[in-house]
């Protein structure tokens, strides 16, 4: 079982940066690919950023591509997100994801550990 911890929500204002962290606990998702994915009110789920087990491919959604960047440290078991510039469009619940293969995906399905979330608000 590999239980996730995210934290770096928070409430900010536009063009302010954020840094989010994964942490996980239990088994560590050392050899998994991870992931970032948010969820604004009344809206779907989708994805943001991915990292493959070693760091070596990442991946981003259209919508933050040079804003946001992923990255990782495999001894601390954490996956981190910086996310430079916001928007009010990022304004969202922010969920980490650690999933079965090593490889990243932008695909909600390929992720089989979620955890709980933290807010991010941005405002104009």
């Amino acid at each position: 079982q590999v239980r996730l911890t995210e934290s770096g929500g928070g409430a900010v204002q536009a063009g302010a940066s954020l840094r989010l962290s994964c942490t996980s606990s239990g088994n560590t998702f050392s050899n998994n690919g991870v992931g970032w994915f948010r969820q604004a009110p009344g809206k779907e789920r989708e994805f943001v950023s991915s990292i493959s087990w070693n760091g070596g491919d990442t991946l981003y959604a259209d919508s933050v591509k040079g804003r946001f960047t992923i990255s990782r440290d495999r001894y601390k078991h954490t996956v981190s997100l910086q996310m430079n510039d916001l928007e009010p469009e990022d304004t969202a619940v922010y969920y980490c994801a650690a999933a079965l293969r090593a490889s990243a995906s932008s695909a909600s399905t390929a992720y089989r550990y979620w955890g709980q979330g933290t807010q991010v608000t941005v405002s104009s």
